[in-house]
């Protein structure tokens, strides 16, 4: 017996009922594959956004991590040219303004971390102009050495306008020069002497 044979046989109510149900077979199928294709495409939608989402913080990344390695070039150019012996070196500050420094005293030096070393020195100069002193400070600022002024104490003179006593105390910082890279060979050689790992 064939299906159309099927068909005939039914009695009208039962045809009544599997037209309906056909009709809502095709009305949810014509419903469903939008609704299943809006979702599919707003899942894609979704996953690209996280894409271009991924990609420009990657971007963003890539110029922060390009500004970092820019400054930290400029940092280790300014160091490669290393201050001058301090004493000196702010005398000739000085001398450019009409100043001489009374004394100087050069303390020990303090080492920061394992690459970096402190070198201080204490001047004492007597009836020194304030034009003079800023002047004179400014240069010593602005010399392109990795230097400091991490010290100055100023005291009028009595009776005397725009004269002071002044203690000045001037850093420089030093870097140490990386250690040449050791080969396996030379340190099995040497007796397994390691170099220490930077932090």
């Amino acid at each position: 017996m064939t299906l159309r044979e099927r068909l005939d046989k039914l009695e009208p109510r039962e045809r009544r009922l599997l037209n309906i149900l056909v009709g809502f077979l095709v009305a949810a199928v014509i419903l469903l594959v939008p609704i299943g294709l809006a979702s599919m495409a707003s899942s894609r939608r979704a996953k690209n956004q996280e894409v271009r989402d991924l990609l420009e913080s990657i971007y963003e990344a890539s110029g922060r991590v390009s500004e970092r390695k820019a400054q930290r070039d400029a940092l280790l150019a300014r160091y490669a040219r290393p201050a001058p012996p301090l004493a000196g070196f702010i005398e000739d500050a000085a001398k450019q303004q009409g100043l001489t420094a009374a004394e100087s005293q050069d303390r020990p030096e303090v080492p920061h971390g394992k690459k970096y070393t402190e070198r201080i020195t204490v001047v004492k100069m007597h009836r020194i102009g304030m034009l003079g002193l800023a002047k004179m400070l400014e240069r010593i600022e602005s010399s392109g050495h990795p230097v400091a002024i991490t010290k100055l104490n100023l005291k009028p003179r009595a009776g005397e306008p725009d004269s002071y006593e002044v203690e000045l105390g001037v850093s420089a910082y030093d870097r140490k020069a990386d250690p040449p890279p050791t080969s396996p060979a030379s340190t099995g050689a040497s007796g397994g002497d390691l170099e220490e790992e930077e932090p």
